[in-house]
């Protein structure tokens, strides 16, 4: 392995030559300790065999290594039986992969959720509503840890103490971990049995070139890609042109026509992309891929005669604490306590000055 990750640190050396060089060589060490005329026996080009070659003897493969212990990053080949078996049917998938977290996450079945790093408050609240139910349904929520809907996907999951799978632009030592504000997030997906996935050697850092490579991978690992809120020209379009690329299911969540922030969803609910306004929307097209015991039953929530009665006024948009009185006809000491019950519960939240949504 450690030879294996030395050999990806070059430039020019990925998934493709390194398959070339695994089918030639019986090991791995084999193919980095061997001459320029054997790696262009292997297939590799005469130019980058003399790259290999001259840059080799500056990288020293034990501390490479030493440096993934030291931050816990764990290597999977794609012969490992911990290597997701829905990334393994794409089309050229990543050879190694680097993981820091929880490896038993990649056994769940996975649905990626994605959006603008723009949002609205009807962005939101749909990433949180959908991430949170389909945690409670037994899905591993993925996402790309980037800031907006990608962010708040992750902690939709976390808040339900769902697991999370968080596929990086850039490598998984702290010093590269990208964006910098969500740095923090990253360190809570770990520290909640969550995980950090990425495909790139230590040290790289987040390039406009990492990004779309991302983006695949967050789209093979899973069963389908639900699209929450994106402008036309999010680049979490082309995580859904992934998933459409690998015969995946692509959800889309519909938004106001005349909000630039949906121009994109709704576009894909034109190309085909199923209109998703409930969890059922969801189940009903994944659920017979997946095998039924993989699904834990969804956490069902009891409420009483007056909790279903705030319930029934309740939206995803706003509502203020005096709209409930009227259309409940309670009182308004009643209905504080029921409110706070119900957000214990995770039915709604309060967003602040006396306004409710319903989750």
């Amino acid at each position: 392995m450690k030879y294996l990750n030395a050999l990806f640190t070059i430039d020019g050396v990925g998934n493709q030559k390194i398959s070339l060089l695994l089918n030639h060589f019986e090991t791995a060490q084999q193919a980095w300790e061997a001459g320029t005329s054997e790696l262009i026996a292997a297939g590799i080009s005469e130019n980058l065999a003399r790259i290999i070659v001259e840059k080799r003897t500056s990288i020293d493969p034990d501390e490479r290594w030493r440096v993934l212990e030291k931050e816990n990053i764990e290597l999977i080949t794609i012969q490992d039986e911990n290597y997701p078996e829905l990334l393994r049917q794409i089309p050229s998938p990543p050879y190694l992969l680097y993981a820091k977290g929880n490896l038993d996450c990649l056994k769940l079945p996975m649905i990626s959720i994605v959006g603008s790093r723009k949002f609205t408050t009807y962005g939101q609240q749909m990433t949180t509503k959908f991430s949170q139910q389909l945690s409670q349904a037994g899905f591993c929520i993925v996402s790309g840890l980037a800031l907006g809907i990608d962010g708040i996907a992750h902690c939709g999951a976390l808040d339900s103490n769902g697991k999370t799978i968080a596929v990086m632009g850039n490598s998984l030592d702290d010093i590269n971990i990208y964006p910098r504000n969500n740095f923090a997030l990253a360190k809570e997906i770990i520290a909640k049995g969550g995980l950090l996935l990425s495909e790139f050697p230590v040290p790289t850092h987040a390039n406009v070139g990492t990004f779309p490579m991302r983006n695949r991978i967050v789209a093979g690992l899973s069963y389908g890609t639900l699209v929450t809120e994106a402008a036309q020209e999010s680049g979490s379009l082309i995580t859904a042109s992934f998933a459409v690329e690998f015969n995946r299911e692509v959800f889309a969540v519909p938004g106001n026509i005349s909000s630039l922030q949906s121009e994109g969803t709704n576009n894909l609910i034109k190309k085909g992309a199923k209109m998703t306004t409930s969890l059922s929307d969801i189940l009903e097209e994944i659920k017979p891929q997946t095998q039924p015991q993989q699904f834990p039953s969804a956490v069902s929530i009891e409420l009483n005669a007056e909790e279903e009665k705030i319930m029934h006024v309740l939206s995803p948009e706003p509502t203020h604490i005096d709209i409930i009185r009227k259309l409940t006809k309670l009182e308004t000491s009643a209905i504080s306590g029921i409110l706070v019950m119900l957000e214990i519960k995770g039915a709604i939240k309060n967003i602040g000055g006396q306004n409710y949504i319903k989750l």
